[in-house]
């Protein structure tokens, strides 16, 4: 058995996010959520705590201070603006987390990635092509952050590199490799990468290493209608989030 940690999500209400603060909850760890903005949401669990801050903007040394392990599972929304021109947010993101973490002493910090990253080779023809047409810039970001956290040498960092990310049960029966997913596979299941995420925390595998998981899914989790559904599905998520984001601003 583990002893507790205390452990920072950052990016805790996201997809991913939420998955890695419910498994850290039944592990027995204490979370502290951290977001630029804190969703209405009576289904976060009351019983982590709670700080606001922003990774691009603010300094994290207090909102960082005291927790054993930093998880970033910050995530980019698909609206067409994030495609075309991502918002340094990976980037930005590494170095103020790096910044407050020697600041404060602390060094295991966990992210996740993408596969993508290191190989754009991966899943059949029609998915590189639109992948790459509509994450190329995303991807590239990644990268620099991943060489952001090289230039490091104080801090134990991992880089999780999921494939494509999709929902489902816990299986724990995922295929982890190095740097890259194997050529077979091609898709996550988020609390599949929560668990993995979970596991680094706790044994300290993986430091200053860029491990690749993911799980031989059924074919239809890979059918050209599926994932075209799941991508629209967030860009129609993403864009009521921001209409709602600015009906809210013009009220205040």
């Amino acid at each position: 058995m583990t002893d507790p940690l205390c452990l920072a999500v950052i990016g805790a209400t996201g997809a991913t996010g939420r998955q890695i603060v419910t498994q850290a909850l039944s592990r027995g760890h204490k979370v502290r959520a951290i977001e630029p903005v804190f969703p209405d949401d009576p289904t976060l669990p009351g019983t982590i705590e709670r700080v606001t801050a922003d990774v691009r903007g603010d300094d994290l040394r207090a909102a960082l201070e005291g927790c054993d392990v930093v998880i970033s599972a910050i995530g980019m929304g698909l609206s067409p603006e994030a495609v075309l021109a991502p918002p340094p947010l990976y980037t930005e993101g590494a170095v103020r987390i790096t910044e407050a973490m020697r600041a404060n002493g602390q060094r295991r910090l966990i992210v996740v990635s993408a596969s993508f990253v290191a190989a754009r080779n991966r899943g059949p023809r029609w998915f590189r092509l639109a992948s790459g047409i509509a994450l190329d810039r995303i991807f590239t970001q990644m990268g620099e952050m991943e060489r952001i956290l090289r230039a490091n040498p104080d801090i134990d960092w991992t880089a999780v590199r999921p494939g494509w990310l999709m929902e489902g049960d816990l299986t724990a029966d995922y295929v982890v490799t190095p740097e890259s997913i194997a050529p077979d596979l091609i898709r996550t299941r988020r609390a599949d990468l929560a668990h993995f995420i979970l596991n680094c925390a706790e044994s300290g595998d993986w430091i200053r290493g860029t491990p690749a998981i993911a799980r031989a899914e059924p074919a239809s989790a890979s059918r050209p209608d599926r994932l075209l559904e799941e991508l629209m599905r967030t860009i129609t998520k993403e864009a009521a989030a921001r209409r709602k984001e600015h009906r809210d601003r013009h009220e205040r």
